[in-house]
């Protein structure tokens, strides 16, 4: 394939950067690499480095270094960039968005990721969209914003295709961890540093596009995500969750720490093996996948215990504490794999060991909940572990499990109490 396309990317976090925008250079399938950020320090530091950017990549034996050179960068609150914004638009072959949330799909007037893409896409040539936004419906609700901003009207050759992306990374801004790791800032004199793993193994949807050859060739394609999807939520998040909010109460700072915490580690390997894969591989052993076979499913969770405690990513505690009233929700992680594996008559009990370390992390943390929790963990009993979920879980439809999950976790204290008491004794 020549070098002929256009990949253009809204957003430049460490997603957009050390994923997308790295593919598409590192394919040598593109001669324009075009980025869209509302971030005007960021344009500007990004102008000044001769418009380029560095990355860091963590590999198991140390960081390589990475400069992406050429990125033509415009912002869509300047006047002056909008029609340079427009063109790139409709001359993108391949388009990525890489922002916090769906919820910014829409907003700020004219200049929304859906306006623009509403009136610049192009009718006339066959242009893919990546939505890299941790959500399963991350396409339809883009399809849904666009059609919306274009009177009803949906976009005739552009095929919107939702990803699951299981790459560990983030922006570092510690100064710290950026010295002692020597990451190169993103550009000459910023405070921030993009840091992330060198796995690329990303699934997408099935490109529908007639006659269509993706630019970016290392993306793997399904015809249905959603059991991909699961065994990121139920298995990679949940885990990884399980394991900070663990990691915590250990008084560790960085998730490497756990490769010296015997215990732990096996708890992620048993939590892999016993509860989220065994339940994913008796719901999805009907499929042809290598991923829900014993084997597959093995390897998958040894192979991202060892990605998550990798002491060159260095990957904070705190970040994957963050968050974690949503975490702890009915619909999210945790509740999610114990229901599952119920389905599947699998007693998920150390996932729910996870449910009260979140509920000991909001407590030590003076994290509020909209209402009053115990003051001390020594005031939390069985009762009050109870009374916490049913008032987070509140405004959730109960699928029946409500009861059986509460009391399951409630099964889960002593032992829980038992694994971190020489930490927190009250």
């Amino acid at each position: 394939m020549s070098a002929n396309k256009t990949f253009l990317g809204f957003g430049l976090g460490a997603v957009q950067s050390g994923l997308m925008l790295y593919e598409a250079l590192k394919s040598g399938n593109f001669s324009r690499l075009v980025i869209i950020e509302v971030d005007s320090d960021l344009i500007n530091s990004v102008k000044k480095a001769g418009n380029s950017i560095v990355i860091n990549t963590a590999t198991e034996s140390g960081i390589i270094k990475s400069k992406i050179p050429n990125i033509e960068i415009f912002n869509p609150a300047s006047p002056a960039d909008l029609p340079a914004i427009e063109k790139a638009i409709k001359d993108a072959d391949e388009i990525a968005t890489a922002i916090p949330s769906v919820k910014f799909y829409s907003g700020c007037g004219n200049h929304s990721i859906a306006q623009l893409l509403a009136k610049n896409l192009n009718p006339e040539k066959n242009q893919i969209i990546y939505t890299s936004e941790n959500h399963n419906y991350a396409a339809e609700i883009l399809l849904s914003k666009i059609t919306e901003a274009s009177g009803g009207l949906q976009p005739k050759m552009t095929q919107i295709v939702n990803t699951v992306i299981g790459k560990m990374g983030g922006m570092i801004q510690d100064l710290n961890t950026i010295q002692l790791l020597d990451l190169d800032l993103m550009t000459p004199g910023s405070s921030r540093a993009i840091l992330v793993e060198e796995f690329n193994s990303i699934i997408i949807s099935r490109i529908r596009l007639k006659g269509y050859k993706r630019g970016i060739e290392v993306f793997q394609e399904k015809d249905d995500l959603l059991p991909f999807e699961e065994a990121k939520l139920y298995g990679h998040n949940a885990v990884h969750s399980m394991l900070g909010f663990f990691a915590y109460l250990r008084k560790y700072k960085f998730m490497s720490d756990i490769r010296n915490d015997k215990q732990l580690y096996q708890l992620g390997e048993k939590a892999f093996q016993d509860e989220c894969g065994a339940f994913l591989l008796k719901k999805y052993r009907h499929l042809n996948e290598p991923l829900f076979t014993k084997a597959g499913f093995d390897f998958y969770g040894s192979d991202l215990l060892k990605r998550m405690t990798n002491p060159f990513l260095r990957d904070e505690v705190a970040r994957i504490c963050r968050d974690p009233q949503r975490k702890l929700l009915y619909h999210d992680r945790f509740l999610g794999t114990i229901r599952e594996a119920f389905l599947q008559n699998i007693s998920a009990k150390i996932i729910a060991r996870a449910v009260i370390a979140g509920i000991y992390y909001v407590i030590l943390e003076k994290i509020d909940l909209g209402f009053d929790l115990p003051a001390r963990i020594s005031d939390l009993d069985l009762k009050q572990i109870k009374t916490i979920l049913i008032k987070l879980w509140q405004d959730e439809e109960d699928d029946g499990f409500k009861n059986e999950a509460l009391d399951l976790i409630c099964s889960q204290y002593d032992i829980f109490k038992h694994t971190f008491s020489q930490i927190y004794k009250g």
